[in-house]
């Protein structure tokens, strides 16, 4: 098995970023492309080290090189804790902005779409390392994409960062470790502040539950731990489910009851016990408050009044805002078009607020 495991770290050592077509839906959008970077000998940030971390990414467009050789329509586009790359390859975001005439037209812009460390197809607990994977922090998983941008697609600058959930708090992070690499961040639905109150005690909650199920085994477990996957997948569900949607959607007690039900069936098909503890608790460290004023590019941070996750009432963006050199924070109030933290994948809702963002140089 050692030996296997030396091969498999050969082979992936060797592989150059590679891209292949995946089937989407060319009638409204191009078609993504997908590829894989190895980053060799990634240190995190606790010390610990793998000899090689798959990147996985998705783009769409074609970078354009200006008279120096630099790419000067570069896009990164960040997704939320246990999303991925595809999680922007939907209608509700895809049909809007990469769309022919859209305001992140792929005929334009060059978009990359990364999965973080820990989610969609890059390294992550479930690979095989289990519990032995390293503790990745948001830090980590933004020097990552920084190595997949500079070393693996050979980009030293981005137009804009849109970043959504935790996509949002990597936006800031960004910022904040490389000011100059970006024109303008379009942080949707996070704080710049710890993780603490309500937001952190449903995250200790999720992970609580996985570590004290007799059947997580310490992470080395052969069935997942369902009792704990599944309060997991309930946690995540009000999390991110909006008051109004939910009642129109759901305005009968069968009607709400066959939807939680076919909901834990689609979740918990495809959970990782190991793999959402991660993804969760790499937030653990987060904090970009202190260093708000060091961030230059142009800032539209935006919030969703209806945002169980970051509630408005708390008064911690209106604070925070100020101290951004060039930002706005706009609070979207509670409509029929809003969706609760999960508004961040809702297009159609703030691109006006994209348009004045990409207006600005």
């Amino acid at each position: 098995m050692r030996l296997q495991a030396a091969l498999l770290t050969m082979l992936l050592a060797a592989a150059p970023a590679h891209a292949q077509p995946v089937p989407t839906n060319p009638a409204t959008w191009p078609t993504p492309t997908e590829g894989d970077y190895i980053a060799q000998k990634f240190r995190f940030q606790n010390g610990a080290t793998l000899p090689s971390l798959r990147l996985h990414y998705a783009t769409l467009g074609t970078p354009h090189r200006d008279a120096a050789g630099h790419v000067d329509n570069a896009v990164m586009v960040l997704h939320g804790t246990g999303g991925s790359s595809q999680q922007f390859i939907r209608p509700q975001f895809a049909g809007v902005l990469f769309v022919p005439g859209g305001l992140l037209d792929p005929a334009k812009y060059f978009i990359i779409l990364p999965d973080g460390i820990g989610h969609g197809k890059s390294a992550k607990p479930s690979d095989g390392l289990h519990a032995k994977f390293p503790a990745y922090t948001y830090d980590d998983m933004v020097r990552a994409q920084y190595v997949l941008l500079t070393d693996g697609l050979h980009i030293d600058h981005l137009r804009l960062i849109l970043g959504t959930s935790m996509g949002c708090m990597h936006s800031f992070v960004w910022g904040e470790t490389h000011p100059a690499f970006m024109d303008a961040l379009m942080p949707l639905a996070c704080l710049p502040v710890a993780i603490a109150g309500r937001n952190r005690i449903w995250r200790e909650m999720i992970i609580d539950g996985i570590r004290n199920d007799q059947a997580w085994l310490g992470g080395d477990y052969t069935a997942q731990p369902r009792e704990a996957l599944r309060n997991a997948s309930n946690i995540l569900l009000i999390a991110g489910l909006a008051p109004l949607v939910a009642q129109s959607r759901f305005p009968t007690r069968g009607a709400a009851d066959a939807y939680l039900d076919k909901y834990h069936a689609d979740d918990l098909a495809h959970l990782d016990a190991n793999d959402l503890l991660y993804q969760v608790n790499a937030s653990r460290e987060y904090d970009p408050s202190t260093k708000l004023d060091s961030i230059a590019a142009n800032v539209m941070w935006i919030n969703s009044a209806d945002d169980f996750i970051n509630p408005p009432e708390l008064g911690i963006a209106e604070k925070m805002a100020p101290r951004l050199q060039h930002g706005k924070f706009v609070l979207l109030p509670i409509s029929d078009k809003t969706h609760g933290h999960g508004t961040h994948t809702w297009a159609a809702v703030w691109k006006d607020y994209l348009a004045e963002l990409l207006k600005e140089k």
